[in-house]
């Protein structure tokens, strides 16, 4: 899976753009704010339908325009795809794959899939627990359909639920509505649960060999799943809380609670006891076991975007992670090429990206 060529228009900080990947390593450089993030959020967003950054897409429209476009074309096991997005101020997105336009956005899930690495993903493991349940999240629903959809629908009511429990503090009388809620939330809620503990357990045959070899055979981890339920159900552990949720009009447990926990095998949480060197050890060692994860469960390589991560890694670190991406398209952001000059890892293209334009440089 290879990301041939990207086209923009009126995105962002790019008038026009118009970008030719080579299928291996590709190298965006250049200064601070010059737009090199603004190509790898918007490849991101051709295949997931979202920002990383999580920006709507009206602030993600060039000032001055109502509308954004974007064409992405990937080839896949022989064939090519191409993704047409309008992005729209004034209403929602239209998505095109092949000209053909889609009628849900989830319909584009599948074509292709991108590993994101940021800096941030380097603090995912010291900070609180909304990062990791969004990795979770994130990963799963570019890799299945009904997690997606189960996951839309469990938020949703999540939303519904805690409007009603508002609105229930004021009139008891509306109390008698809660249980249809419930029965909602408990039925995707619980669908959502069981893929995520297939999700970490799926992970956990990865990361333990790609951390060990990362502290040099000095440290294993494994992952669980910490659940905010404990042993009961989700149907027990809502009406266990409904008076507490009454009392906070919040929903205080489910899946939107959740956490995941990184242990040594000596029995150290990681999270909380860890250094700092052992979080960030821990982090690209999730975002490594990303990259096999996807390559098992879709039979193809991902596309790997790296944005500005090799400035925040010692050398150590920097050699293992450009070790193990040599066989997966990549398209890493830099200020400079200064990381790349002493390392075997071969460069083949190379883009100096200033004031929203590209230029070639090799």
């Amino acid at each position: 899976m290879v990301i041939k060529s990207l086209k923009l228009k009126n995105y962002r900080n790019y008038d026009f753009l118009d970008l030719k990947f080579d299928p291996k390593t590709n190298i965006l450089y250049g200064d601070n704010a010059q737009g090199k993030t603004n190509i790898l959020e918007a490849l991101y967003l051709s295949g997931t339908t979202k920002s990383h950054r999580g920006t709507k897409d009206r602030d993600i429209i060039q000032f001055g325009h109502d509308e954004s476009h974007l064409e992405t074309v990937v080839e896949k096991k022989g064939s090519c795809f191409q993704i047409d997005m309008h992005l729209k101020k004034n209403s929602p997105k239209g998505i095109a794959i092949d000209r053909i336009p889609i009628r849900r956005a989830s319909e584009l899930f599948g074509i292709v899939h991108f590993v994101f690495f940021s800096p941030e993903d380097l603090n995912i493991i010291k900070e609180g627990p909304a990062g990791r349940r969004r990795f979770i999240d994130l990963e799963l629903s570019q890799l299945d359909k009904i997690y997606l959809s189960n996951l839309s629908n469990y938020n949703r009511i999540i939303n519904q639920r805690n409007s009603l429990l508002k609105d229930i503090y004021g009139q008891a009388h509306l109390m008698e509505t809660l249980d249809i809620w419930d029965m909602q939330l408990v039925a995707y809620g619980t669908k959502v649960l069981e893929r995520r503990r297939e999700f970490i357990s799926e992970v956990n045959e990865i990361i333990s060999e790609i951390h060990y070899k990362l502290t040099g055979g000095k440290e294993k981890i494994m992952l669980t799943y910490e659940e905010s339920i404990g042993n009961l159900t989700l149907e027990q552990a809502l009406k266990k809380n409904r008076e507490r949720d009454i009392r906070l009009k919040s929903t205080s447990v489910g899946p939107h609670r959740d956490d995941i926990c990184f242990m040594t095998e000596g029995g150290l949480d990681i999270r909380k006891f860890g250094s700092q060197g052992q979080q960030r050890t821990a982090a690209l060692s999730l975002k490594l076991s990303e990259i096999e994860h996807v390559k098992r469960l879709i039979g193809d390589t991902p596309i790997l975007l790296l944005d500005d991560v090799l400035s925040e890694l010692d050398k150590h670190r920097q050699n293992y992670l450009l070790d193990s991406i040599h066989d997966i398209q990549t398209i890493i952001t830099c200020t400079g090429l200064d990381e790349f000059v002493n390392h075997r890892f071969s460069i083949n293209k190379i883009f100096h990206i200033r004031n929203g334009q590209a230029v070639k440089a090799n």
